[in-house]
């Protein structure tokens, strides 16, 4: 503990100071209020133990300046019979308490180890309302599968290391509340939490939308507009979709996560802000930027920390959880309603192509087409029948019936799959050769398990 003694009186300041250090307290001694100011500016004390009547400044207006301080220490006041109405007053401006002269030196002792105590349980209580809050933000993510707790386990160590991380995984796997839980439980958590789904704005506009502009940059830019890394100074911008940003805007974007610096659209001048970048991509980054599609450097940039959130298939035990999750969350805690296990069986033989999301869908859909008496049956549950891999020796006339989907989907991954063995497994070229996008491509590969 470190303590500023001021008294004028150099008798009890240097007995005093004595005392204090043979109880292994560090001591600093002011013979006045304005030493002491100067002595309190110049370095960090725990407490500050001050005379009331002082020459030039008074220990009542070194207090005020004290807790003018974010991280004012506690302070202590000496004060006589004659002016304990100001030592009261004192204590309504945010003394920790007072003694009366003439004092015993045990006095000041014990109220030292009072504020050493009250001092240790106030950062017991900040370290539990952080483990709270670390424990609420993480709630969001249900899941007990090997896979999640591998995820939930990096959250934890990533979050408060405020390094940028790269969030992989099929759509609706829940890549946004995973940023979520990472910005919740992080130091930045009490500041803005700014999602930018790239997708979902023209790739004309997404510029303007990430950097902002100011008054005139543009015929219709008649106010100046805050981008989103403004909005997100001092917190945690999420940028979804990263691979669906136009090589132009991966430039710019470059600069602002190097130097971390943004120039609005029509402005002659950078400004700094503090942004944490998390991103998500539901293709492979790294084949992209083989294939010339997302910049190399912003790829490494982007990618410090990855975190792979596994599909809903690859983690069936978390099926059941997931759907009680949102029955709660759609009809309260006691909802009342039932799935039947046989139901539960082939919720998790289902092979949810989209997902978490999917069936928070299906259990959506479920509760407002169920009747009154509250069991939720496949045919509400499940859109059409389950999807199966046709057996190897079914053939078309002799195999089960199956939709004209079905046999569609099938002649489409077994073309796919020759058309892949013919190009070597070089995905470019495959697609060229399909006529698709080299990402529609990876949505079918994953969509139909193609390895």
């Amino acid at each position: 503990m470190r303590v500023l003694l001021a008294d004028d009186e150099r008798a009890i300041a240097i007995t005093l100071a004595d005392d204090l250090r043979r109880e292994g307290i560090t001591v600093e001694t002011a013979s006045d209020g304005t030493e002491a100011r100067s002595l309190y500016e110049g370095g960090r004390f725990d407490v500050v133990v001050t005379d009331l009547n002082m020459p030039g400044i008074t220990g009542l207006e070194l207090l005020e300046f004290i807790k003018r301080d974010p991280n004012a220490a506690e302070v202590i006041i000496i004060t006589g019979y004659g002016t304990i109405d100001s030592a009261v007053d004192a204590m309504r401006k945010g003394a920790f308490d007072y003694v009366l002269k003439p004092f015993n030196n045990e006095e000041i002792l014990e109220k030292l180890r009072k504020i050493r105590e009250f001092r240790r349980l106030r950062s017991e209580n900040v370290e539990l309302r952080e483990a709270l809050g670390r424990e609420k933000g993480l709630q969001q993510l249900i899941g007990r599968a090997p896979s999640m707790m591998k995820v939930i386990d990096r959250i934890r160590t990533v979050a408060d290391r405020d390094a940028r991380v790269l969030i992989t995984g099929e759509s609706g796997t829940g890549k946004e509340r995973v940023a979520r839980a990472i910005h919740d439980i992080s130091r930045r958590s009490d500041e803005a939490f700014v999602p930018l789904a790239c997708a979902a704005i023209p790739s004309s506009l997404l510029e303007d939308e990430i950097f902002g502009h100011e008054r005139g940059a543009f015929t219709d830019a008649k106010e100046r507009k805050a981008g989103r890394f403004e909005r997100a100074d001092g917190g945690t911008l999420f940028l979804d979709d990263i691979d669906d940003m136009p090589l132009e805007t991966q430039v710019k974007l470059l600069r602002v996560v190097q130097e971390g610096e943004v120039e609005p659209l029509g402005s002659e001048k950078a400004f700094k802000v503090d942004v944490r970048v998390i991103a998500a991509t539901k293709v492979d980054l790294a084949e992209a930027v083989e294939d010339g599609e997302f910049r190399e450097d912003l790829y490494y940039r982007l990618n410090v920390v990855p975190v792979d959130l596994p599909p809903l298939r690859e983690r069936v035990e978390d099926i059941p959880l997931l759907a009680d999750h949102f029955l709660k969350r759609f009809e309260g805690e006691d909802h009342g309603f039932v799935i039947p296990p046989e139901v539960m069986a082939e919720l998790c033989t289902y092979s949810w192509r989209g997902n978490v999301r999917e069936l928070e869908n299906a259990i959506e859909r479920a509760l407002a087409l169920a009747s009154s008496d509250k069991v939720l049956t496949r045919e509400l549950l499940l859109e059409g029948p389950l999807r199966r891999r046709r057996k190897s020796g079914d053939s078309a006339e002799g195999g089960p019936l199956v939709t004209l989907r079905e046999v569609v989907r099938d002649g489409e991954a077994k073309h796919i799959r020759r058309v892949l063995k013919a190009t070597e497994g070089h995905r470019a070229n495959a697609a060229k050769v399909l006529g698709i996008s080299r990402k529609n491509l990876w949505e079918k590969m994953k969509d139909y398990r193609i390895e």
